[in-house]
């Protein structure tokens, strides 16, 4: 053994040591290994730095934008939904729908663009059913993981191990050859994360902090005493309001209620738009009032309107262009000691105040005569784009709270369209192979900030930096050990030591090697590196080289074991709160249960 070979090792136990002790945070020991292998002389500057310009670094940057652009048109908000309704809220339903979703849509395309995808969903629906995102995370990675056993070119590991073949003279394996395994082993996978993996996890050290979430919407609403005062009124052709504007009708003079938002069905929709006094009403319009119940009944008798149910649609529909904001006054703010009707919020900054807080105690009477105080609490609605111009006025107004369905509000939801097509030829460039996967991501990511899917604000933000850090750093780790002949002497040693003992014996061997390997390194690595040794061992004890290669793809995508071993752990670690440990306690029952499966089911389809 060479002293660089004692030298990588050392390294990577260092490393290893670091994250199962999680004294440092990963990405920063990643980002320690460059410069060890660079002031080490193993490798150049050029060779310990190509992580940070590999395509699969580029490729998930990539596609977190593209990922981004989904959420900020409402598309990722909606497969959320679906899942959600279709598992009526019941956890075991939603990872059943999550693997089995994630687990399609990755066999026919990248399985890391498939989590980077994902996760804001995930983290959506968690924040709506009030789950901790560790129950779902690492299932969303296991099932990217299983989609890579569904078709050929479902990983890369897989087409490694067909080169390898072909470079041996041999036939490769067919389109769908690995199918049937990946079958059974997603069935027994959802199987054991629902049965026994979730409950393996440790309580989330945030679940504590997660109790001092915003408000929502309702809980804002109660704490103004205004249940019951929100309203949906359609407006009849018989209507005097029709083709006024809401300055002209003075509604909150003659009536005592405020019009905050106004809904008109089009030919591609119901939209809603906030009520501002130039606004103008037309028959058939949807108006949203807030006021006392009296008065909004006298409203609608002497008017001509129809009180209609405000259902979740309608809400979410409003949602999207008008907000709810809570607005303290700082000391200096030039509100105080003036009254609602003086400062006219509503001709100034587009927003309508709806209720006030003095003390933590509502005011009920007379609010557009009550003079303001320091320290009193706003409740304020109008558009999105006005509440955050407030922003930018903070001796005059705090924001101190905003509605915690904020998250689900898609600021471009007009865009969804342009975001689903942008996808979809993602996803025919990257199936049929017409350019790079690399090149298809960054046009898609590129093609969401053309089309005004996303700001450049949002894509820059969409971007999960340590995760990119961590991966960058440890590329250069596995090629270290690649360079020095470590990876190579250790499966050497394993083919000596169990090439006697019959095909089988030395099955799960290669099965083992390839899993302790992508441990450390990335299991498209291991596939490289174990898929020619599988064929030569094979053929050493005279046995067909299939089952074989195919125990290396199987097992090359069966990483479970540690955030590195693949792109998708380490893309769910952070989101997920997972630690080094908790990989190694869900993931060591499941590779043990993959392995027994392979080496019963792989002989069958492709005999010794």
């Amino acid at each position: 053994m060479t002293p660089e070979t004692l030298f990588v090792f050392g390294l990577l136990a260092a490393v290893v040591l670091f994250f199962v002790t999680n004294l440092w945070r990963p990405d920063i020991v990643a980002l320690l290994v460059v410069p060890a292998l660079m002031l080490s002389g193993i490798l150049r500057a050029d060779e310990a730095l190509a992580g940070f310009s590999d395509q699969a670094v580029v490729l998930i940057a990539a596609l977190f934008v593209v990922g981004e652009g989904l959420v900020q048109t409402g598309i990722a908000y909606r497969v959320g939904a679906w899942l959600t309704k279709t598992a009526h809220a019941n956890e075991t339903w939603l990872l059943v729908l999550l693997m089995l979703a994630v687990a399609a849509l990755g066999s026919v395309m990248s399985s890391t663009g498939v989590v980077a995808i994902f996760v804001p969903i995930v983290l959506n629906i968690c924040s709506r059913l009030k789950m901790e995102p560790k129950q779902l995370m690492m299932p969303l990675a296991f099932a990217a993981l299983f989609s890579g056993m569904l078709t050929l070119i479902a990983t890369p590991p897989n087409l490694m191990v067909n080169d390898a073949l072909r470079n041996a003279g041999l036939q490769p394996f067919g389109f769908f050859a690995i199918t049937p395994i990946g079958i059974l082993s997603l069935t027994v996978g959802i199987f054991y994360l629902w049965s026994l993996g979730r409950r393996l996890l440790p309580p989330s050290a945030q679940k504590k902090a997660s109790l001092s979430r915003r408000q929502s919407l309702v809980e804002l609403i109660e704490n103004y005493q205004l249940q019951g005062q929100f309203q949906r009124l359609r407006v009849s052709r018989e209507s005097p309001l029709a083709e006024q504007t809401l300055a002209e009708t003075q509604l909150r003079t003659r009536w005592g209620f405020t019009v905050v938002g106004i809904s008109r069905r089009t030919r591609f929709g119901e939209t809603a738009f906030p009520a501002e006094p130039h606004s103008r009403i037309q028959a058939l319009d949807s108006l949203y009032v807030a006021g006392p119940k009296e008065a909004i009944a006298d409203f609608c008798e002497a008017e001509h309107l129809d009180p209609l149910p405000i259902q979740g649609p309608q809400q979410h529909n409003l949602m999207r262009e008008l907000g709810l904001v809570e607005i303290l006054l700082p000391p200096e703010s030039r509100l105080i000691g003036r009254t609602l009707r003086q400062i006219d919020l509503r001709d100034k900054q587009g927003l309508t105040v709806l209720g006030i807080r003095r003390h933590l105690k509502p005011l009920h009477s007379n609010l557009h005569q009550e003079k303001l105080a320091f320290g009193d609490l706003l409740l304020a609605t109008g558009s999105w784009k006005r509440i955050g111009l407030l922003q930018s006025e903070p001796k005059n107004f705090l924001i101190l709270n905003l509605p915690e369905e904020l998250a689900e509000v898609s600021p471009s939801y007009r865009q969804a369209p342009f975001a689903m097509a942008i996808l979809v030829a993602m996803v025919i460039m990257m199936v049929f192979g017409l350019v790079a996967n690399v090149a298809a991501a960054l046009m898609a990511a590129l093609a969401m900030g053309l089309c005004r899917c996303l700001r450049v604000e949002d894509a820059y933000r969409s971007i999960n930096w340590p995760s990119l850090v961590l991966i960058a750093g440890m590329l250069p780790l596995a090629r270290a050990m690649e360079k020095t002949g470590g990876v190579a002497m250790i499966s050497e040693a394993l083919v000596a030591v169990l090439g006697g003992a019959g095909p089988l014996a030395l099955l799960a061997g290669i099965f083992i090697m390839s899993a302790v390997i992508g441990m450390f390194i990335s299991n498209t690595a291991t596939a490289v590196l174990m898929a020619p040794i599988s064929i030569s061992a094979a053929q050493m004890v005279s046995a067909s080289p299939y089952p074989f290669a195919m125990t290396v793809a199987v097992a090359s995508s069966a990483a479970f074991l540690t955030p590195i071993s693949s792109p998708v752990n380490t893309l769910v670690m952070t989101p997920g709160g997972y630690s080094f440990n908790d990989f190694l306690r869900v993931g060591t029952p499941l590779l043990v249960v993959i392995m027994a499966l392979t080496l019963v089911v792989v002989p069958l389809l492709f005999p010794f």
